[in-house]
């Protein structure tokens, strides 16, 4: 397995308790402020929303920071609630109090976007999002105060002058700028955004739908202050409302994680009733992820390669992925590549792998072992294809060389022997040198169809086995149900299954009769050749038909021999062929 990764201290449970009684505080100074004040429309209902969002996001912040203390976001969920909280001194009729709170008004705006963005490390992984967080920030902290020091709130402690007109445009260049950079945020979220080709975890889906609603929400709040909408209210409680949704959906996402680690225990009790199955299913189901793929280590190819034995390559952390290899005696054995949300979830990804581990190796071996079959179905088919160019070449030599010159030989032989007028004695010697000749030519055509039979290469299997039927030792019944050619490794493959089941039906089995038929079905040829003789054929003794099966197997296909003793034989190949 992998080496231990150092985990970051967490808080204590001292952080739980502060969070409770920072939240009560929060909660019952909020109610009190927004009861106290004048200047509210419906202040318990301004409360209800307030709260909505600080207490969520102090409660998921002290979780985050809690479950997972090497990330900043749980942190960074705590100081905006703590940033929130502190605007609702602006309701306070305390001239200090409500100073401070008109400063921080719209910093939770900045705050709320720096945390979307960065989400789930608590980092601003790339510089588009982090020119936009710092652009955000400088909006809301210099221009809020420049405005505030040109007298745009009057009963702020820090206004040093009254200058309206410039307080008001730059308040409008505030608004516009900071609805601007939500928006941007908004678009770097959906880029972010899982696609709806791809299956993904729903809750980091939700959970990002709910982040950009937040966002634009708050642009259109500050778009309806800038233009004065009558009903800036109810976007406010929108927007309010909205923003509240984000922590929550944090939380079922943390919750998902939660019921995940659960799941181990099913995947122990899965793998060890199927160690050797598919572990695609159960690892997507303990990590709740059904965009999880596979990828095995093959030391000796020096490849990773999928559960079917192909080659694959990893795609790194591209496209919202990320990748883990699971290591064993320092070697790798398997990658796990799934969605970048669950990197945080490294108690998860350890106890999945822990469970997993005897079944990985399993499976590793498994995906070896197949792609080296299909290494040694291509040597072997490469192998037999090698062999018969070479037994047709042989097979024209021997025709266009040997043979033609035999055949002259004896012509030769037969005009000297007629026109020779020496004795009847050299006559009658050259006549039987033509007999010599003529054998020695029948032989080496017997040779010449046993390396490779040129009636099968030029008229087709059909044709071929009856040249077979008409020579064999017994009466054989042929049926050739074929249309048109085969491809040739097929048709050689079956030539010689009938022509060594003709030859052994011949020479032992002792048979009156015999039957060959070839059919075809949609995606095979089968070939069944079948004897009336004494049976007790054994593919285990003799050479004869371990070749025959050895030569099937070279194109894919499959020997069946049935020899009961005393009730004949039938020997059936079945080649694929499409």
């Amino acid at each position: 397995m992998a080496p231990a990764i150092a985990r970051a201290r967490g808080p204590g449970p001292w952080a739980l308790w502060a969070a409770v009684v920072l939240g009560l505080g929060t909660l019952l100074a909020s109610i009190a402020l927004a009861m106290a004040g004048d200047e509210l429309v419906r202040p318990g209902l301004q409360a209800l929303l307030f709260n909505w969002i600080t207490i969520p996001y102090l409660i998921s912040g002290t979780l985050a920071w809690w479950r997972r203390p090497e990330s900043r976001l749980g942190p960074l969920m705590i100081a905006a609630a703590f940033v929130m909280a502190l605007t609702a001194l602006q309701w306070s009729s305390l001239p200090a109090l409500h100073s401070l709170g008109n400063l921080l008004d719209m910093v939770p705006s900045a705050m709320f976007l720096h945390v979307f963005l960065a989400y789930p490390t608590g980092q601003l992984a790339t510089r588009p999002r982090q020119v936009v967080v710092i652009a955000g920030y400088v909006n809301v902290a210099v221009l809020q105060l420049a405005k505030i020091l040109l007298g745009s709130n009057p009963d702020s402690l820090l206004a040093i002058t009254a200058q309206p007109a410039v307080a008001s445009r730059i308040e409008q260049f505030q608004l516009i700028a900071m609805s601007a950079l939500l928006l941007i945020g908004t678009a770097l979220l959906l880029v972010r955004r899982p696609s709806p080709s791809r299956a993904q975890r729903r809750p980091v889906t939700l959970l990002v739908d709910t982040f950009g609603l937040a966002l634009v929400m708050l642009a259109l709040l500050y778009v309806a202050g800038l233009r004065g909408w009558p009903q800036i209210e109810t976007v406010r409680h929108i927007t309010f409302a909205a923003l509240g949704l984000a922590p929550a959906a944090f939380l079922l996402g943390l919750l998902d994680a939660r019921l995940a680690r659960t799941d181990v225990g099913t995947l122990l009790m899965e793998l060890r009733a199927h160690p050797t199955s598919d572990l695609r299913e159960p690892l997507a189901r303990a990590l709740h992820d059904p965009s999880l793929t596979l990828a095995y280590w093959l030391p000796q190819y020096g490849t990773w390669a999928d559960p079917d034995g192909r080659a694959v390559t990893l795609r790194g952390a591209d496209a919202g992925r990320a990748t883990r290899v699971i290591h064993r005696d320092h070697e790798p054995i398997i990658a796990l590549e799934f969605d970048r949300s669950l990197e945080d979830e490294r108690e998860l990804l350890d106890a999945v792998a822990a469970a997993a581990g005897i079944a990985l190796e399993n499976n590793r071996l498994q995906v070896e072992l197949r792609a080296r079959l299909q290494e040694l179905q291509g040597s072997r088919a490469r192998v037999v294809d090698a062999e018969q160019k070479e037994r047709q070449r042989l097979e024209r030599n021997l025709h266009d060389g040997a043979q033609q010159r035999l055949v002259a030989l004896a012509l030769e032989l037969g005009l000297l022997a007629n026109s020779s007028t020496d004795s009847s004695e050299t006559a009658a010697r050259l006549l039987q040198a033509k007999r010599e000749v003529a054998v020695s030519l029948d032989e080496l055509r017997d040779v010449a169809r046993g390396i490779h039979p040129a009636v099968l290469t030029g008229h087709g299997l059909a044709v071929a086995l009856e040249s077979l039927a008409v020579q064999a030792g017994v009466p054989v019944e042929l049926d050739v149900a074929i249309d048109g050619r085969l491809p040739e490794r097929v048709e050689v493959a079956a030539y010689y299954v009938v022509s060594e089941s003709l030859t052994n039906i011949g020479k032992h089995a002792e048979a009156t009769t015999a039957s060959v038929r070839v059919t075809r079905s949609a995606d095979a040829i089968v070939v069944a050749v079948v004897d009336n003789g004494i049976g007790g054929a054994d593919t285990e003794r003799g050479t004869g038909l371990r070749g025959l099966a050895d030569r099937v197997e070279a194109v894919g296909g499959q020997l069946r021999i049935w020899s009961p003793a005393g009730h004949g034989t039938r020997l059936e190949a079945e080649f694929p062929c499409e």
